[in-house]
């Protein structure tokens, strides 16, 4: 198995509006006062902008036989369960109408798919992880399908499950 890493960051768009949102307070502050007062408001929006969207897009997924790590949080090979490639309308179903509240989350508004990890630790009171990814297969393909039971108790999260 290889090691799969990728880093959710924002995209282009998002770095266009910070760069729009530190000239719009410039131009604020040079309508209200003087020149320096106004570039040095345009710099200090652009750089606080900036650091939120940096931070916000710093999250790196690594997946391989360790495990998985989305950011600081890890799951050991031994908890995880199904894997689960999703493309973007199972996504947004795994968002919306088919999430559980207990999962754990790590997703990027900007990331349209994303992997459903099961977790096969009974004591975990989440019962997936939800993660974003441009690449979920290979995701799945660097953890490995291993096919163990989500949960020793039978409930099956992650799944393909039946219309009701």
């Amino acid at each position: 198995m290889d090691t799969y890493r990728e880093r959710l960051t924002a995209p282009a768009s998002w770095w266009v509006v910070v760069i729009a949102f530190g000239l719009i307070w410039g131009w604020l502050m040079f309508v209200a006062t003087n020149v320096p007062i106004a570039i040095g408001a345009a710099v200090l929006a652009t750089v606080l902008a900036g650091s939120l969207v940096w931070s916000f897009g710093s999250i790196v997924v690594v997946a391989g036989p360790e495990g998985l790590r989305v950011g600081s949080a890890h799951l050991s090979p031994d908890d995880i369960g199904e894997v689960m490639a999703l493309d973007p309308r199972g996504f947004r179903e795994r968002l919306g109408p088919k999430a559980d509240a207990r999962a754990w989350m790590r997703t990027r508004p900007y990331i349209d798919a994303g992997v459903l990890v099961g977790v096969a630790d009974a004591s975990d009171p989440a019962p997936y992880w939800l993660v974003s990814s441009r690449h979920p297969e290979a995701i799945v393909q660097a953890l490995g399908q291993t096919g163990r039971a989500m949960r020793s108790n039978g409930e099956v999260h992650g799944g393909e499950e039946e219309e009701v």
